[in-house]
């Protein structure tokens, strides 16, 4: 599968794309594929401030949990509550469902983020 394009990535294995002054941030479908069928999304808060790198939130499957990583600096604006109920929308469509959505403190520094190549190339 090629990777979006439209956005940028993380060596955690976290997508990021931009929505007017915030970013949805999602999972990749590799990251997705690793863990299996989804069957928990959450611990997500709202009006958190975080630090890029910090955990925003966790997903688990019937295999392994794991936390999901804040891209950028900045605050938590939305969590995708229909993961909430149907967390296996991920297993579905990664790239089309995102799971929070992030106001960074300086936009700038997505650009410091991976394109679909290097996300390719931390892979290997």
């Amino acid at each position: 599968m090629s990777l979006p394009t439209d956005r940028k990535y993380t060596t955690s294995h976290e997508w990021v794309k931009a929505e007017g002054d915030v970013f949805l941030v999602g999972i990749t479908d590799d990251a997705q594929d690793q863990l299996g069928d989804l069957v928990f999304v959450g611990e997500v808060h709202p009006g958190t401030e975080l630090t890029a790198g910090e955990t925003a939130g966790v997903v688990e499957s019937v295999k392994a949990a794991s936390d999901i990583y804040a891209p950028v600096d900045g605050e938590i604006t939305a969590f995708n509550e229909a993961l909430e109920s149907e967390p296996n929308r991920i297993n579905e469509a990664a790239f089309d469902t995102w799971i929070f959505k992030i106001r960074p403190k300086n936009p700038a520094d997505v650009d410091g983020l991976l394109d679909a190549a290097g996300y390719e190339a931390s892979k290997g």
